[in-house]
């Protein structure tokens, strides 16, 4: 199913503002002297994720819904899950295959509730249906893993549980270039795209040493996309409707601890039943 903004702009205009980094009808890689088309430009700056197909991803109960309105936030996840040593490619295709089944055989959704999962070994993989493809398109799937927020945020679930380990290194080199990338294809400004399932919802999610780290992963994805490229033109803040910022609820008290949940994730108004 696809619909259309939901904000009830003109998505046109607000893709004027969500423009690549462009120059001359380009866009300039820094350092390399290379001009390339705006969609040259993303392509190049395109992290491995690795697609439904190469994990065995099952098809979902029915089609997600598509939106012409492209995201405004993305939110960053942990899976609760166990921290494991085993950082292979065969781990990760294992858990994208965990949380989907969870989701769709516990929960009764239609498919995986996030967009992107992250590996503790850094390796991307796609998770709801059409997330990949549809990114790359400036649209959104709209998932579910933040509850009342489904509608305008894209949602990576990164492997493991935050709230007194540090997140590996390989996991946060590839959630910096995850984030990177997303934040060039949507216009986005790091310093304000790029928040915590927590600052939406009341969870610990993504975990005290994560979350810690949020701001320090804002500048690195600015540093990056300021690598990338010689101008970015950003989607103008100010436009983002009041209720879809954050409103950063408190903590909550003796929030349950179990596999692959992370707090609220689908609200009132929000169903993802097949």
């Amino acid at each position: 199913m696809v619909s259309r903004d939901v904000r009830g702009q003109d998505p046109s205009r607000r893709a004027v503002m969500r423009g690549a980094a462009v120059l001359a009808g380009g866009v300039m890689l820094g350092g390399a002297g290379q001009v390339l088309t705006a969609p040259g430009a993303l392509a190049a700056n395109e992290p491995r994720v690795y697609t439904r197909s190469e994990w065995e991803a099952r098809k979902p109960t029915q089609t997600p819904q598509v939106l012409d309105t492209p995201p405004d936030h993305i939110v960053v996840h942990h899976t609760a899950t166990e921290n494991q040593s085993d950082t292979s490619r065969e781990r990760a295709f294992s858990l994208s295959r965990g949380i989907q089944n969870w989701h769709m055989d516990n929960n009764g959704w239609v498919d995986a509730g996030q967009h992107l999962t992250i590996s503790r070994g850094g390796h991307v993989m796609e998770g709801r249906w059409g997330s990949l493809p549809n990114i790359r398109d400036k649209r959104h799937v709209v998932g579910a893993h933040t509850a009342d927020h489904n509608s305008h945020t894209i949602g990576i679930e990164n492997e493991g549980s935050y709230g007194s380990a540090e997140p590996p290194a390989l996991l946060m080199g590839a959630l910096t270039e995850t984030l990177a990338w997303l934040c060039t294809v949507y216009g986005l400004d790091p310093r304000k795209a790029i928040v915590g399932h927590r600052d939406y919802n009341s969870t610990e999610c993504p975990g005290d040493k994560l979350y810690a780290r949020l701001d320090e992963l804002r500048g690195a994805v600015r540093e990056r996309q300021s690598q990338m490229a010689a101008r970015l033109e950003m989607m103008d803040y100010a436009e983002i409707p009041q209720e879809f910022r954050p409103s950063y609820p408190p903590l909550p008290r003796n929030e349950r601890v179990e596999r692959y949940y992370h707090g609220p994730v689908l609200g009132d108004g929000e169903r993802d039943a097949g």
